[in-house]
């Protein structure tokens, strides 16, 4: 759901705003937001008003090249520290980065880079895959418009095309992640089919081989006739389809009678191979064992008995096609059927299609329902819904294939991975993402691993013409073990891309070999992914983990949503609806980026983001910058202060109390959520405290009444401190700017901070009890409260900004009335009251203007502040346009044809504007009635 945005960049708050935080949360957003009509305006001088916002170009740029030159992000694995490791889930060489990357590698670098800053030796491997399938893909395409092929290169030339084309998209994709501000271990780059990743890959093959989990089988696979490859079940999109369900007649040999069948695929009919009906249907029992004649073909086919048909489906009787349905490949190896394959590896009727031959496989479905018509063996044509598989790479419809190909044996491994989530173990977060794993590997199966593609890693079998003998080796052979002969030849296929991928928290830190990042590193922390990849990557780097090193590869799972547009949809390059990152960066800056992404993603659920998102994080970035810059002129000159330890609470000032009490709140909520892998609520909460009570309440109330002069060094030192904290819990979510203002602000001679020279290393705020303070919150909570009411008041009355007023209020508590007159000054300042008066026998003055607030009432004289008619008339002005505009929304949403067609998203907007416009309707009754009699 989208955070949307008025001009001025405040958030607004909309019916879809509210299913991302609670409804309250969205209410105080959008206050601490508005509220610098006569606040955090009012805040600054006119010099601070003028000043240019932060500018991140050259900011950015400048601490990237610092960082890697310091080797800040390079892991020490003979470090005394505890280790906190993370693996990238590697971006495909084909990729260009989009917001789905950003949101990923963001998260990921919010927790290693808090992670570093708590004290652990933090390492993050990078890398990048490489991406069988779609590369080829791609170089091929390349290939064809410049009229080659990839078989006129010959294999080793295409590989060395294709290679020096990955290379460089590469290190593209990897820049592009450090513009991001990824803070990697970059020296340890890998990438998956690097020599480490290739020999990695054959020592798993081979140790899966002898030990009997790997197996070559002819099997029913799903073949995409583009790419002309196998694919895993995993790697094919399912999607509707309208199609058709033909009815064909099949003559019963040696009568005049016939069966009808009905299919979806009439092309496949050439490779029928029997009929089939339930054993327990009555209708076809007396044919059961007789046989029929395949039209067009006239082959004769055996009829038989099967529990696998389903009675009540179509017509009862189904043709079983054994190479080109899985069901039917089961069902011919129970009544050893023949298994006779109609297509070519390209989609094409071969040989065994007689004279269809050479067709493609949509043109021959054509003209053999043409064929079928002119014989009168086609009954009827029905319309019929599809669910079609798909090439999740070309978007090719699949065919079930009937092929010789390398599978690996599933079962044994999915054992240990299922009771590591059952003993908890292995966390997700959000939790219910377990259950999509725990379907998965409830229903595994055999997982094919051979690819007929040219890019990849070549499968490590080597086949000896001259014994037959078939061996698996981690080196390439050059004699057969066996006869020593030398006649021998490797597997021509590759392995499947995910073969690679799902060693990947290992083979980044170097196994096979036992080296010092494995001892160190491994197991990693936490992984973090899409949810679309549970099984085709979590599940198997799981079950790899166990395999090969005896252990998880990480404990906790971080799912993230899927990046949205601001209608709800996927963003995608074919859609066009997509919003490029780098263009966010060039236009706000990284830092930018990631904080509007993290508070636009609900934990667990799906951001939807549009261009002006972004202005989320610029505005909250340039808040902390611009209340930097009004501390700082009014710090006298030789000021310093140490902000590496909390000053000394003995003699502080009320706001200096409340605000070092409200920052231990905000550490420790801060902290809980990191904990939780909530770190959407971390960041809310940090911009809760750093926007609201920070910038918009505490810089207030230290400022002195007259222009340019000092804030008390007490309160300077509070304010340091706490806006040092601020910098150190902002530095994982938006790095660049919190280590630019820190090294401003220690370079400027303003703060100490003892040793510490970057934020890179922390220390991470820890709370400190001793500054938690109720008496102080309590009391400023009394004073917010009275402040919030008048500035309603004022603004609800039109009272112009610049005019004093007086207040009265009615209390019930004595010291709630004691704590305002104590800290009557406030009032002066942030409200412009003159003069208050405050008690529990207050009434209500003449011509005022009143509203309740916890424990208070709270009456303003609007005597000589307005024109009493001239608002009266405004009023009532404004009452009369709401009341149109409600009384035409009741009519829209009492329109059932509105109400049966539009989208419930829209209903839901219309349904809250009624709300809204009720709720400022009866506020406007409310204060005409105020003005009534006057």
């Amino acid at each position: 759901m989208p955070i949307t945005l008025s001009q001025n960049g405040r958030i607004t708050t909309t019916v879809l705003v509210e299913q991302y935080f609670r409804k309250d949360d969205c209410k105080n957003m959008s206050k601490q937001a508005d509220k610098t009509s006569e606040s955090t305006d009012s805040q600054t001088d006119s010099q601070a008003l003028t000043a240019k916002p932060y500018d991140p170009h050259e900011v950015e740029e400048r601490w990237l090249d610092s960082w890697e030159k310091s080797e800040y992000f390079h892991g020490d694995p003979q470090s005394s520290k505890d280790p906190y490791s993370i693996v990238i889930p590697p971006p495909n060489v084909t990729d260009i980065l989009h917001l789905g990357h950003a949101l990923n590698n963001a998260i990921q670098d919010i927790l290693i880079r808090k992670h570093r800053m708590s004290g652990y030796e933090a390492n993050w491997f990078p890398g990048a895959d490489h991406a069988g399938i779609a590369t080829q893909v791609m170089v091929e395409k390349k290939l064809h418009k410049e009229g080659k092929t990839r078989r006129e290169l010959g294999r080793k030339k295409f590989l060395e095309l294709t290679r020096g084309w990955a290379d460089t998209n590469k290190e593209k994709i990897l820049g592009q992640l450090r513009r991001i501000g990824c803070s990697c271990d970059w020296q340890r780059t890998a990438f998956t089919l690097d020599e480490s990743r290739s020999l990695a890959v054959r020592e798993a093959f081979v140790r899966l081989y002898d030990k009997g989990l790997i197996y070559r089988g002819n099997r029913i696979v799903n073949w995409c006739p583009s790419c002309q490859t196998s694919l895993s079940d995993d790697e094919v999109e399912h999607i509707d389809k309208s199609g058709s369900l033909w009815y064909i007649h099949y003559k019963i040999a040696g009568v005049e009678e016939y069966l009808t069948v009905a299919t979806t695929r009439p092309e496949t009919m050439l490779g029928d191979t029997a009929l089939a009906v339930n054993p327990s249907d009555p209708r076809f029992s007396k044919y059961v064992g007789k046989s029929a004649i395949l039209p067009l073909l006239d082959r004769e086919i055996p009829i038989v008995a099967d529990e696998y048909v389903d009675a009540e489906f179509g017509t009862g009787v189904v043709k079983i096609t054994p190479a080109h349905d899985p069901n039917d490949f089961e069902v011919g190896k129970r009544h050893e059927l023949p298994s006779i394959n109609v297509l070519t590896h390209d989609g094409h009727i071969n040989e065994n299609g007689g004279r269809f031959k050479g067709l493609d496989r949509y043109e021959a479905r054509k003209q053999i329902i043409a064929e079928l018509e002119k014989r009168h063996q086609l009954e009827k044509t029905e319309d019929h819904a599809l669910n079609v598989g798909t090439c999740y790479r070309c978007h090719t419809v699949v065919e079930p294939y009937l092929s010789d190909q390398w599978f690996v044996k599933m079962g044994p491994l999915a054992k240990p991975a299922l009771e590591a989530f059952h003993e908890k173990k292995l966390r997700f977060h959000p939790e219910y993402w377990g259950k999509t794993y725990l379907h998965w590997m409830d229903n595994i199966r055999d997982w094919c691993i051979s690819r007929q593609l040219w890019w990849g890693h070549r499968i490590p079998i080597f086949y000896c013409d001259d014994c037959s003998e078939v061996s698996a080796s981690v080196d390439v052979l050059s004699a057969c073990p066996k006869c020593d002969s030398t006649n021998i030849r490797q597997e021509e296929d590759v392995l499947d891309t995910w073969f690679s991928s799902w060693l990947w928290p290992m083979t980044t830190m170097g196994w096979p070999a036992k080296t010092p990042e494995l001892e160190f590193f491994y197991p990693t922390k936490v992984l973090v992914t899409g949810s679309e990849i549970i099984f085709l990557w979590v599940a198997r780097m799981v079950m790899a983990g166990y395999e090969f090193q005896g252990e998880l590869p990480f404990n906790d799972v971080y799912i993230h949503g899927t990046v949205r547009d601001d209608k709800g949809v996927k963003m995608s390059k074919s859609l066009g609806n997509g919003i490029d990152p780098l263009e966010v960066i060039e236009q706000y800056g990284a830092d930018s980026l990631r904080v509007s992404m993290i508070l636009a993603t609900p934990d667990g659920q799906d951001p939807w983001l549009s261009k002006n998102s972004f202005e989320l994080g610029r505005n909250f970035i340039n808040k902390i910058f611009q209340s930097s810059r009004f501390l700082q002129m009014r710090t006298p000159e030789g000021f310093s202060c140490d902000v590496s330890s909390a000053p000394a609470k003995a003699g502080l000032a009320l706001p200096d109390r409340w605000i070092l009490s409200k920052l231990q709140s905000a550490i420790e909520n801060i902290e809980k959520s990191f904990n939780s892998f909530r770190l959407s609520a971390a960041l809310k909460e940090l911009y809760d405290f750093a926007w609201n009570d920070f910038c918009s309440w505490y810089i207030e109330l230290i400022k002195p009444d007259t222009q340019n002069t000092p804030i008390q060094e007490q309160s300077l030192r509070v304010a340091y401190y706490a806006l040092d904290s601020i910098l150190r819990l902002m530095h994982p979510f938006a790095p660049f700017f919190s280590e630019e203002l820190s090294t401003r602000l220690r370079d400027a001679g303003i703060t100490k901070t003892g040793d510490r020279q970057t934020l890179s290393f922390g220390p991470w705020p820890k709370t400190d009890s001793s500054l938690t303070d109720d008496t102080a919150e309590a009391s400023l909570n009394s004073i917010k409260a009275v402040v919030d009411g008048v500035r309603s008041l004022r603004a609800e009355m039109n009272v112009p900004p610049g005019k004093t007023c007086d207040l009265y209020v009615k209390v019930s508590d004595e010291s709630y009335g004691k704590t305002l007159e104590e800290y009557h000054s406030y009032f002066r300042s942030l409200v412009k009251v003159e003069n208050l008066t405050v008690g529990p026998a207050v009434k209500k003055p003449p011509l005022s203007a009143s509203v309740v607030v916890t424990g208070a009432e709270i009456f303003v004289p609007l005597e000589g502040l307005i024109d009493v008619e001239k608002e009266r008339s405004r009023l009532e002005k404004e009452l009369d346009k709401l009341k149109g505009l409600l009384d035409r929304l009741r009519r829209k949403l009492a329109n059932a044809d509105f109400l049966k067609n539009a989208p419930d998203t829209i209903v839901a907007l219309e349904k809250t504007k009624q709300s809204d416009l009720e709720d400022r309707i009866a506020k406007l009754d409310s204060n005409l009635e105020q003005l009534t009699g006057w």
